[in-house]
């Protein structure tokens, strides 16, 4: 509420219609009462949750991280004018060199995890599609009742 606070109290989010929060689905700010909270004290507020599984949410808090590691450390600026040039240029040649991510997660592979998913209680390791991708970890492996399916 600290950073609502901050933000919602100055021009322009002041005075506008409508400021949409999109928030990821931490405890502190998850659900129903959550949204209410934040609407109660600010009526043009609008909290929206990110879904539950990997979402848009992630690939920004994994780009930032880039740009905490690769330009703003080690923090050795003299001034805001320096972080600022070096943002903006990290920026245009990130522009620059991006290209799209291609997944390697097909259809054929959600072929063959539907049916794992569907055979969960009997506990079978998962299909070579879920295994052989790089951030596969056995022993990470959310419980049965944590998993989502969309």
């Amino acid at each position: 509420m600290d950073l609502a606070e901050q933000v919602m109290t100055h021009e322009p989010y002041a005075s506008v219609r409508q400021v949409f929060w999109v928030m990821d689905n931490s405890s502190s700010h998850r659900g129903k009462a959550a949204a209410d909270r934040l609407t109660a004290r600010f009526p043009n507020a609008v909290m929206a949750h990110s879904p539950m599984h990997a979402s848009w949410l992630n690939q920004i808090e994994i780009f930032f991280s880039t740009v905490q590691r690769k330009v703003v450390t080690p923090n050795d600026f003299t001034g805001l004018d320096q972080v600022e040039d070096r943002l903006i240029a990290f920026e245009r040649r990130y522009n620059e060199t991006a290209r799209p991510f291609r997944w390697k997660f097909i259809l054929a592979d959600l072929e063959d995890l539907l049916p794992w998913i569907e055979r969960r209680e009997q506990k079978e390791r998962p299909p070579a599609a879920i295994t052989s991708l790089p951030h596969y970890e056995p022993s990470r492996e959310p419980s049965i009742a944590t998993r989502r399916v969309v």
